[in-house]
Protein backbone atom coordinates (compact mmCIF):
# COMPACT_ATOMS: atom_id res chain seq x y z
CA UNK A 1 0.00 0.00 0.00
CA UNK A 2 1.13 3.65 -0.91
CA UNK A 3 1.84 5.85 2.18
CA UNK A 4 0.52 8.10 0.44
CA UNK A 5 -0.97 9.08 -2.83
CA UNK A 6 -3.51 12.34 -4.85
CA UNK A 7 -6.26 11.54 -6.61
CA UNK A 8 -9.67 12.80 -7.66
CA UNK A 9 -11.70 14.53 -5.10
CA UNK A 10 -14.91 13.12 -5.95
CA UNK A 11 -16.94 11.86 -9.31
CA UNK A 12 -17.94 15.36 -11.17
CA UNK A 13 -17.93 16.95 -14.31
CA UNK A 14 -17.15 20.58 -15.58
CA UNK A 15 -17.64 22.36 -18.82
CA UNK A 16 -15.88 25.51 -20.92
CA UNK A 17 -16.51 26.56 -24.25
CA UNK A 18 -13.87 27.11 -26.57
CA UNK A 19 -14.38 28.65 -29.96
CA UNK A 20 -17.74 27.37 -29.58
CA UNK A 21 -17.05 24.18 -29.41
CA UNK A 22 -17.71 22.84 -25.70
CA UNK A 23 -16.17 20.68 -23.63
CA UNK A 24 -17.44 18.77 -21.00
CA UNK A 25 -14.51 17.14 -18.38
CA UNK A 26 -16.25 14.24 -16.49
CA UNK A 27 -13.77 13.07 -13.56
CA UNK A 28 -14.42 9.65 -11.08
CA UNK A 29 -12.18 7.50 -9.16
CA UNK A 30 -11.49 4.23 -10.29
CA UNK A 31 -9.63 0.98 -8.75
CA UNK A 32 -9.37 -1.21 -11.85
CA UNK A 33 -9.22 -0.99 -15.80
CA UNK A 34 -12.93 -2.52 -15.46
CA UNK A 35 -14.32 0.49 -13.86
CA UNK A 36 -12.41 3.01 -15.92
CA UNK A 37 -14.40 1.55 -19.20
CA UNK A 38 -17.20 1.01 -17.43
CA UNK A 39 -17.28 4.78 -16.38
CA UNK A 40 -16.24 5.63 -20.25
CA UNK A 41 -19.08 3.72 -21.57
CA UNK A 42 -21.29 5.44 -19.02
CA UNK A 43 -20.56 8.88 -20.46
CA UNK A 44 -20.46 7.97 -23.69
CA UNK A 45 -23.68 6.76 -23.29
CA UNK A 46 -25.17 9.71 -21.84
CA UNK A 47 -24.07 12.00 -24.50
CA UNK A 48 -24.14 9.80 -27.58
CA UNK A 49 -24.65 12.43 -29.94
CA UNK A 50 -22.01 14.48 -28.74
CA UNK A 51 -19.16 14.55 -31.38
CA UNK A 52 -16.39 13.02 -29.74
CA UNK A 53 -16.03 11.13 -26.13
CA UNK A 54 -12.53 11.35 -25.41
CA UNK A 55 -11.27 9.58 -22.72
CA UNK A 56 -8.08 8.51 -20.28
CA UNK A 57 -6.90 6.69 -17.27
CA UNK A 58 -3.96 5.96 -15.05
CA UNK A 59 -4.72 2.98 -12.22
CA UNK A 60 -2.19 1.60 -9.99
CA UNK A 61 -0.10 1.83 -6.91
CA UNK A 62 3.04 2.32 -10.06
CA UNK A 63 0.99 3.54 -12.70
CA UNK A 64 1.07 0.50 -14.66
CA UNK A 65 -2.44 0.93 -15.93
CA UNK A 66 -2.39 3.77 -18.16
CA UNK A 67 -4.83 4.68 -21.37
CA UNK A 68 -5.82 7.75 -23.66
CA UNK A 69 -8.45 7.21 -26.51
CA UNK A 70 -8.99 9.97 -28.93
CA UNK A 71 -12.48 8.98 -29.94
CA UNK A 72 -12.10 10.20 -33.77
CA UNK A 73 -10.06 13.73 -32.60
CA UNK A 74 -6.50 13.85 -34.74
CA UNK A 75 -4.02 10.83 -33.36
CA UNK A 76 -2.71 12.36 -30.10
CA UNK A 77 -4.56 15.52 -29.79
CA UNK A 78 -7.29 14.44 -27.12
CA UNK A 79 -6.44 11.14 -25.19
CA UNK A 80 -2.80 11.78 -24.34
CA UNK A 81 -3.16 15.49 -23.41
CA UNK A 82 -5.57 14.82 -21.08
CA UNK A 83 -3.36 11.75 -19.90
CA UNK A 84 -0.73 13.72 -19.51
CA UNK A 85 -2.57 16.51 -17.24
CA UNK A 86 -3.69 13.42 -14.83
CA UNK A 87 0.31 12.41 -14.48
CA UNK A 88 1.43 15.73 -14.14
CA UNK A 89 -0.62 16.35 -11.10
CA UNK A 90 0.74 13.06 -9.60
CA UNK A 91 -2.62 11.57 -9.72
CA UNK A 92 -3.57 7.96 -9.72
CA UNK A 93 -6.87 5.52 -9.68
CA UNK A 94 -8.10 8.54 -11.71
CA UNK A 95 -10.62 8.37 -15.03
CA UNK A 96 -11.66 11.38 -16.83
CA UNK A 97 -13.84 11.63 -20.49
CA UNK A 98 -13.96 14.71 -21.92
CA UNK A 99 -17.09 15.45 -24.26
CA UNK A 100 -17.06 17.91 -27.27
CA UNK A 101 -19.95 19.05 -28.62
CA UNK A 102 -18.31 20.84 -32.15
CA UNK A 103 -19.24 24.48 -32.39
CA UNK A 104 -18.47 25.28 -36.26
CA UNK A 105 -14.94 26.47 -35.88
CA UNK A 106 -11.71 23.90 -36.32
CA UNK A 107 -9.35 24.44 -33.49
CA UNK A 108 -5.81 22.11 -35.28
CA UNK A 109 -3.72 20.47 -33.68
CA UNK A 110 -2.07 22.28 -31.56
CA UNK A 111 -5.44 23.82 -30.68
CA UNK A 112 -7.06 20.79 -29.95
CA UNK A 113 -4.14 19.28 -27.78
CA UNK A 114 -4.10 22.81 -25.57
CA UNK A 115 -8.53 22.83 -25.47
CA UNK A 116 -8.42 19.15 -24.11
CA UNK A 117 -5.57 19.79 -21.87
CA UNK A 118 -7.38 22.66 -20.48
CA UNK A 119 -10.43 20.98 -19.82
CA UNK A 120 -8.78 18.40 -17.68
CA UNK A 121 -7.16 20.69 -15.55
CA UNK A 122 -9.73 22.94 -15.47
CA UNK A 123 -12.23 20.24 -14.27
CA UNK A 124 -9.64 19.15 -11.75
CA UNK A 125 -9.60 22.40 -10.71
CA UNK A 126 -13.45 23.11 -10.51
CA UNK A 127 -14.27 19.12 -8.19
CA UNK A 128 -10.53 18.90 -6.54
CA UNK A 129 -7.60 17.04 -5.79
CA UNK A 130 -7.21 14.67 -2.43
CA UNK A 131 -4.43 13.23 -0.67
CA UNK A 132 -4.79 9.70 0.71
CA UNK A 133 -2.39 9.61 3.71
CA UNK A 134 -2.03 5.93 5.02
CA UNK A 135 -3.02 5.99 8.76
CA UNK A 136 -2.79 3.27 11.49
CA UNK A 137 -5.84 3.79 14.43
CA UNK A 138 -3.81 3.35 17.52
CA UNK A 139 -5.37 1.89 20.62
CA UNK A 140 -4.38 3.09 23.91
CA UNK A 141 -6.40 2.39 27.52
CA UNK A 142 -5.45 3.57 30.54
CA UNK A 143 -6.82 4.47 33.76
CA UNK A 144 -9.95 7.32 34.61
CA UNK A 145 -7.23 9.37 36.37
CA UNK A 146 -5.44 10.47 32.55
CA UNK A 147 -8.36 10.86 30.89
CA UNK A 148 -8.15 14.63 31.24
CA UNK A 149 -4.17 15.05 30.75
CA UNK A 150 -4.45 12.41 27.56
CA UNK A 151 -7.27 13.91 26.22
CA UNK A 152 -5.77 17.45 26.18
CA UNK A 153 -2.36 16.53 25.17
CA UNK A 154 -3.46 14.59 22.02
CA UNK A 155 -5.61 17.47 21.07
CA UNK A 156 -2.79 19.75 21.08
CA UNK A 157 -0.25 17.06 19.74
CA UNK A 158 -0.03 15.87 15.96
CA UNK A 159 -1.93 13.25 16.10
CA UNK A 160 -5.62 12.79 14.90
CA UNK A 161 -7.61 11.79 18.16
CA UNK A 162 -10.70 9.56 16.32
CA UNK A 163 -12.73 8.78 19.33
CA UNK A 164 -12.59 8.01 22.97
CA UNK A 165 -14.56 5.43 24.60
CA UNK A 166 -15.72 4.59 28.27
CA UNK A 167 -15.90 1.36 29.48
CA UNK A 168 -13.80 -0.31 32.17
CA UNK A 169 -10.35 2.09 31.54
CA UNK A 170 -10.72 4.98 29.07
CA UNK A 171 -9.67 4.29 25.64
CA UNK A 172 -8.54 6.40 23.09
CA UNK A 173 -9.04 5.52 19.59
CA UNK A 174 -6.00 7.91 17.60
CA UNK A 175 -5.08 7.99 13.85
CA UNK A 176 -1.15 8.00 13.60
CA UNK A 177 0.71 8.08 10.43
CA UNK A 178 2.02 5.03 9.66
CA UNK A 179 5.77 5.80 9.72
CA UNK A 180 5.28 7.42 13.01
CA UNK A 181 3.42 4.55 15.36
CA UNK A 182 6.38 4.14 17.12
CA UNK A 183 6.77 7.62 17.78
CA UNK A 184 3.31 8.31 19.28
CA UNK A 185 4.12 4.80 21.62
CA UNK A 186 7.23 6.36 23.12
CA UNK A 187 5.43 9.71 23.58
CA UNK A 188 2.21 8.22 25.47
CA UNK A 189 4.03 5.66 27.66
CA UNK A 190 5.84 9.27 28.38
CA UNK A 191 2.86 11.20 29.06
CA UNK A 192 1.47 8.87 31.27
CA UNK A 193 5.24 7.30 32.89
CA UNK A 194 4.56 4.29 31.53
CA UNK A 195 0.94 4.07 32.33
CA UNK A 196 -0.63 3.06 29.42
CA UNK A 197 -1.49 0.02 27.23
CA UNK A 198 -1.23 0.33 23.10
CA UNK A 199 -1.93 -1.86 20.69
CA UNK A 200 -2.13 -1.79 16.60
CA UNK A 201 -4.85 -1.09 14.85
CA UNK A 202 -6.41 -0.93 11.38
CA UNK A 203 -4.79 0.57 8.30
CA UNK A 204 -7.23 3.31 6.82
CA UNK A 205 -6.42 5.83 4.36
CA UNK A 206 -7.50 9.64 5.25
CA UNK A 207 -7.88 12.34 3.14
CA UNK A 208 -7.45 16.16 2.93
CA UNK A 209 -8.33 18.56 0.16
CA UNK A 210 -4.95 19.52 -1.65
CA UNK A 211 -5.32 23.60 -1.92
CA UNK A 212 -3.43 25.16 -5.27
CA UNK A 213 -1.71 21.78 -6.48
CA UNK A 214 0.41 22.29 -8.60
CA UNK A 215 1.93 19.76 -11.57
CA UNK A 216 4.80 17.24 -11.15
CA UNK A 217 7.50 19.00 -13.45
Amino acid sequence: MLHSYFTVKEAGEHEIVIEKSRFICHLSRVSTEQEAQEFIQKIKKQHWNATHNCSAYVIGENDHIQKANDDGEPSGTAGVPMLEVLKKRGLKDTCVVVTRYFGGIKLGAGGLIRAYGKSVSEGLNHIGVVERKLMRVMHTSADYTWLGKIENELRESQFLLKEIHYAENVEFDVYVDEKRTSEYSQWILNLTNGSCYTKLGILKYLENQVKNQKENK
